[in-house]
């Protein structure tokens, strides 16, 4: 675990919400100087925080809705700090559901160096991470479908499927006729019909995503190298109970490559 050292004159906490914010703002002696709510906008934190802005930090918690105010600060040089969410539960685990308490807590935590960091990640590279986020909650949708089509034969006591995943493992097979009853087989056509809807739209997704991720990286060669190889390497790796080393990875994939 990371934490966040750095010595200022000002330390700001917020307590991030949709729409509004609770700021609490303490000097170097620990003392509150700002702590109020406001709304969530450029204009109002940028007033707060302005006569304290010759030395100060930002940290907030890592949740969905902090892009904004990291990409603000950076755009007005200001130091800026994201807060690992799961480490900052466990150091302070008392959390109270009181927004005004909280700003403190995470500002006590900046100033006293105990502030659990996590990464921000690049702002031209965050919608791509968010399209990736998508496609994987399809993927567990399409799971979901072919999981409960398999469990249905187990809730009838009826003769396996086989595999299915896949649409050449299901186009010589009658699944939803495997089923004598007529509203399972209803039930079963449903799923598949909601597969093969899937399907389309997590493969072009796949494709958009290696095109997105190869405009980010100079190294499109690796990148190809690891979209075809990562996953498997990754079971093994664990698998052999190794730390993974993502450039050992590629360094051995490309001599592969090349021979």
């Amino acid at each position: 675990m990371n934490v966040y050292t750095g010595i200022h004159s000002y330390y700001c906490g917020i307590d991030l919400h949709a729409r509004t914010m609770y700021v609490c703002i303490l000097d170097k002696d620990g003392t509150k100087v700002f702590h109020k709510n406001m709304p969530c906008t450029p204009e109002r934190f940028l007033q707060a925080i302005q006569p304290y802005r010759g030395d100060i930090v930002v940290g907030v918690e890592c949740i969905f809705c902090w892009y904004w105010l990291a990409d603000l600060c950076e755009e007005q040089g200001i130091d800026f700090v994201l807060g690992h969410a799961l480490y900052m539960k466990a150091i302070h685990g008392v959390k109270t559901k009181n927004d005004r308490i909280d700003s403190l807590k995470i500002a006590r935590l900046i100033r006293g160096g105990n502030f659990p960091l996590a990464y921000v990640y690049p702002p031209e590279m965050r919608a791509t991470r968010d399209l990736m986020r998508r496609r994987n909650h399809f993927v567990r949708k399409r799971a979901e479908l072919l999981a409960h089509i398999q469990n249905t034969t187990m809730q009838y006591n009826l003769k396996s499927l086989g595999t299915i995943s896949r649409s050449h493992h299901r186009r010589d097979k009658d699944i939803a006729g495997h089923f004598p009853d007529p509203v399972v087989q209803l039930i079963v056509e449903t799923d598949l019909q909601l597969i093969d809807h899937y399907d389309p739209i997590i493969k072009g997704l796949d494709k958009q995503i290696l095109t997105l991720a190869k405009a980010h990286d100079p190294k499109s060669k690796a990148l190809s190298i690891v979209a075809k190889r990562l996953g498997i390497a990754v079971y093994y790796m664990l698998r052999r109970g190794q730390p993974f080393n993502l450039n050992q990875f590629l360094k051995g994939s490309m001599n592969k490559e090349k021979a």
